[in-house]
């Protein structure tokens, strides 16, 4: 892919320099659907999920729990949900079903998992078919979906439980409990941002190389997924405020290739 030599970087930011990239003549083609997450830390295998039309994420209150969430003695959460969405939920198994996901555990498309690009890991969320009612409790386990619209990505079982695994999709509700505590991990998370999937790696490797020239105090890495090839941007200021700032200011025409924010733990 050639990249635009003029007007496609912004003005400097406050702690990095902003960034925009224009795409003229491409000489390929994006993934038209799910991109996978991004890689653990040394391990780069994410996760995807099903190609549907995205819909609209909205925000609600918290909700008391339903009554007919399957019962799980691992996955009971204490207290009330500190958070709730609303949006489009899919699934996803196979090719990713026993590799490794973003937590570094094994992905087992036949446990009560589930991958969100934000929420802690290991946070126990509810999630309910606004279609039919039925809930089911998951752990996050992966990040993901990579998909405007899409909100919460389920393992097989989790998506059979709350029939979403036939139609693919469906607008749910997602309830989050307060994550578990660990040990020097920030609270506020770690965050980073992630452009792709290329079908092409020399264009991926492309845009690394030209993002290493203007994040020079960033740390930025190519990886292939099951879809494609990734771009991932950590900046030096791994806080929310810094990552939104960044993805903010990459613009890039192709709908198939828009950076996304994630949490890294």
């Amino acid at each position: 892919m050639r990249w635009l030599a003029q007007s496609r970087w912004l003005r400097a930011a406050a702690l990095l320099p902003a960034l925009a990239l224009g795409v003229a003549g491409c000489r390929h083609k994006t993934v038209a659907y799910q991109p996978p997450p991004p890689p653990p830390v040394q391990a780069p295998e994410e996760s995807e999920v099903r190609p549907t039309h995205p819909g609209a994420v909205e925000r609600s209150a918290p909700v008391a729990p339903s009554q007919n969430a399957p019962v799980n003695s691992e996955l009971q959460p204490e207290g009330k949900p500190v958070s709730s969405e609303v949006g489009i939920a899919s699934w996803y198994g196979p090719p990713y079903h026993n590799r490794k996901g973003a937590d570094g555990t094994i992905y087992d498309q036949n446990a009560m998992t589930a991958a969100h690009r934000e929420l802690p890991m290991g946070t126990i969320v509810r999630v309910t078919n606004l279609t039919n009612s039925e809930s089911v409790f998951v752990r996050i386990t992966d990040r993901g979906p990579f998909i405007d619209g899409r909100i919460i990505d389920l393992s097989l079982a989790a998506a059979k439980a709350v029939d979403i695994y036939r139609p693919g999709t469906a607008k749910v509700r997602v309830d989050a409990y307060a994550p578990p505590e660990h040990p020097g991990v920030d609270p506020g998370g770690k965050w980073c941002v992630q452009i792709g999937a290329f079908l092409d790696e020399a264009d991926a490797i492309q845009l690394k190389n030209d993002l290493i020239r203007r994040y020079t105090t960033a740390k930025v890495i190519e990886f292939t997924g099951p879809t494609g090839h990734w771009v991932r941007i950590s900046p030096k200021y791994d806080d929310k405020a810094t990552a939104r700032q960044v993805a903010e200011s990459i613009h890039i025409p192709d709908p198939g290739a828009q950076p996304y924010l994630v949490r890294l733990n």
